[in-house]
């Protein structure tokens, strides 16, 4: 009691001074959420059309993550059509200091092989030294004390003669629980310890490391369109990191498949995902086998691999895949259709779902033995990828698109085979296609007959038939319009989009000229028109102030928070291009949450030099209103170029007036990294661990050049682009 007694009046304050923050937050906070809803309606809008700095600002916008400090000025004076060409030839523009700023990155660059061996999984690397005869004593005896565990617990578990469940629980007290913990975090460390000594690093930091990298390519990068356009087709063709082996094969996907195929033909993008192993995966084409498929020993399969390197053509081999069975759902998306409905994050449009849930449909186990055609793949490539939900194809399109692509697989997607030398290393986790598992008889394809015995080519020639579709073009218009023009383009500008794709087959580079000379998109009213997403609104506020990240978890983490953990989607719709998906009050909160952590310097290794843009008298908090109006002008000239509404500015002010006296409607914590950190990202020469307390300052009242900076940043108007 005494205790509590003497405690109270800090519990006291606490709450009441998290009552009056919550309070002052939420004028700022409605003012956010109405006119993102309803949208902005200031006269500069309505005029005839956009004054010269408004298309400049529209354009740095649109085709990239927002300007920076200088870059209205740069393209002014090279001129906005120059600067829009310039943009869609990417390999001219010059981008040396984003290149040295990825060398830190090295899974970047790896070979799927590579990371296999780099990054393994810690079950994997236990067994293969047991295997090896190279396990340590304590990590063996450890595992052995663990099986002897697991079966004492299955034997417990198991009903008695009476019917009665026999639990460690009942028998111990609760005691054998806490033992089994304490088991399991020495068994943890010990790993960690083996992999560190050994250097070797958990498959999370490829994820981490990959989410650096376009984090760090969005801020910085001098080829902006080359990341939007990396963006939009990464959500097109999307891929979820955390299923099964895709973490170690999405690099390639982000390397070879994405990337050198944003401004080209669709048909070779389309073939590039098709072929991909990180796809191949995700949607469990890699397991989709004709069900007359021969079977065989597993070990002589890749061991016909092995002496077979080549196979009749490019992209094919004679030898039996290595996957014997269907695995059906165990740890596949199983019946996508139904998932839909579920997301990772609660700020998310799927959010009420529930954060890291996701519907997962499941079989009986007699079923999910039987080898078979995986329709997953077949039903995205028509829904997602081309055609549209209303494209016009059946079911039975989908089961025939499936066989065609029976026997296109993935040669050891796990590495195990690499690693037991049954096959050459660097061919881990490569496309192969199949013969022995593909479907040969004739299939009818919205129409177009498909000849038996065409092997690898049926799923070529549908891709073709796909690609060149009047619905692929129609869907592939309405798309990207969305993502240039308004979250609802004109039909008319959809048909006129489309028709370029259709006239330069399917060329992207073509088909964006055409979107970027309609004059949809030169229109006033689309002048901060669309809600950035979150990714968007966090790289955007990084490049107005002229910040400097390197993309690593803590700020990664802040993105999670606003709702887009990058390759964190689990269904592959990808993530909604709609402005409604993202305006709700908890994704707001962050929003405003995340511009308080920036323009405080609270974001680990994410830092904004607000000095540069005024006397640093200006930063203390005793101010008169004169004083805070000039600092609300001056950072709504550099941040908005004077875009800014009457009824914002007055908000502001009055948000600047209320009483507070921490640094954000929830709180931000000194605690702002986690264990990640250490690990997922390479440390600078010269450093061990991360010193938490030299990256994360103290917690206090952020200045009021801080809070005014963030206030804007958080404002409708920024918000918008």
């Amino acid at each position: 009691m005494k205790a509590f007694s003497r405690n109270q009046p800090r519990l006291f304050n606490s709450f009441n001074r998290a009552a009056r923050q919550a309070a002052t937050f939420a004028v700022m906070l409605a003012l956010v959420a109405n006119t993102l809803i309803v949208g902005v309606t200031n006269a500069e809008a309505q005029t005839a059309r956009m004054s010269e700095e408004q298309r400049i600002v529209h354009v740095l916008n649109r085709l990239g993550f927002g300007a920076r400090p200088g870059d209205v000025e740069r393209v002014k004076a090279m001129g906005v059509e120059r600067y829009i060409e310039g943009q869609l030839q990417p390999d001219a523009i010059a981008d040396a200091a984003v290149d040295a700023k990825l060398r830190r990155l090295p899974a970047l660059t790896m070979t799927t092989a590579e990371l296999y061996a780099k990054f393994p999984a810690p079950g994997q690397l236990l067994r293969q030294l047991q295997r090896r005869g190279e396990l340590p004593a304590d990590l063996a005896a450890m595992m052995q004390n663990r099986d002897n565990q697991n079966g004492a617990m299955n034997n417990q578990n198991a009903p008695a003669a009476n019917g009665a469940m026999t639990t460690p629980e009942a028998a111990t007290g609760g005691a054998a629980r806490g033992d089994e913990a304490a088991d399991k975090k020495d068994y943890r460390q010990a790993i960690r310890e083996y992999m560190r000594e050994n250097d070797l690093q958990p498959p999370a930091a490829i994820t981490a490391q990959l989410q650096a990298s376009r984090i760090i390519r969005a801020a910085h990068s001098e080829r902006q369109l080359q990341e939007v356009m990396v963006d939009f087709w990464t959500n097109h063709f999307n891929i979820f990191a955390n299923k099964g082996a895709d973490k170690w094969l999405l690099p390639a996907y982000d390397r070879d498949t994405i990337r050198p195929h944003t401004f080209g033909k669709f048909r070779e993008l389309l073939q590039a995902t098709a072929q991909s192993p990180a796809m191949l995966f995700y949607l469990d084409n890699f397991q989709s086998v004709s069900p007359n498929a021969r079977g065989g020993n597993r070990r002589q399969m890749l061991e016909g691999m092995r002496r077979n390197r080549t196979g009749d053509q490019p992209g094919m081999m004679r030898e039996r895949n290595p996957l014997r069975r269907n695995r059906g759902l165990r740890g596949n998306m199983g019946n996508v259709d139904e998932q839909r409905a579920a997301q990772v994050n609660p700020n998310s449009p799927q959010g009420a779902m529930g954060q890291g849930q996701m519907t997962q449909q499941r079989m009986p186990q007699a079923q999910r033995r039987q080898r078979g055609i995986n329709e997953n793949y077949a039903r995205e490539l028509m829904e997602l990828h081309t055609l549209g939900v209303d494209g016009g194809y059946t079911q039975k399109d989908i089961v025939e698109v499936a066989r065609c692509f029976t026997g296109w697989t993935i040669l050891d997607p796990r590495g195990a085979a690499a690693r037991t030398g049954l096959i050459d290393t660097e061919r881990a986790g490569t496309f192969v296609f199949n013969a022995r598992t593909h479907d040969d008889g004739e299939k009818i394809v919205l129409g177009h007959k498909i000849p038996a015995g065409g092997g690898i080519n049926d799923g070529l020639k549908v891709l073709d038939i796909l690609a060149r579709h009047s619905s692929t073009a129609k869907f592939i218009a309405t798309k990207l319009s969305r993502r240039f023009v308004a979250d609802e383009p004109s039909p008319a500008l959809v048909a006129r989009v489309a028709d370029a794709f259709t006239k330069s087959d399917g060329d992207i580079r073509q088909t964006l000229r055409a979107i970027f000379a309609s004059p949809e998109f030169n229109a006033p009213e689309n002048y901060r028109a669309k809600i950035k997403t979150p990714f968007e609104y966090a790289v955007s506020a990084i490049r107005a102030f002229g910040g400097e990240t390197n993309g690593g978890p803590a700020i990664h983490q802040r993105i999670a928070k606003m709702g887009e953990p990058l390759y964190g989607y689990q269904a592959p719709t990808g993530y909604p291009d709609k402005a409604e998906a993202w305006v709700n009050t908890g994704a707001l909160l962050e929003r405003l949450n995340y511009a308080l952590a920036l323009t405080g310097n609270r974001i680990p290794n994410t830092r904004v030099d607000l000095a540069r843009f005024g006397a640093s008298g200006n930063a203390g908090n005793n101010l008169t209103d004169a004083d805070k109006r000039r600092m609300i002008d001056q950072f709504s000239n550099l941040l908005l170029r004077g875009d800014v509404s009457e009824k914002t500015k007055a908000a502001l002010l009055r948000q600047l007036n209320s009483p507070q006296t921490t640094t954000s409607a929830t709180a931000i914590t000194q605690n702002e990294t986690s264990e990640m950190d250490v690990a997922m990202l390479p440390q600078p020469e010269g450093r061990g661990r991360r010193n938490r307390e030299a990256t994360s300052p103290p917690v206090g009242d952020l200045s009021m050049m801080s809070r005014v900076a963030a206030l804007i940043t958080g404002s409708p108007e920024f918000q918008r682009q």
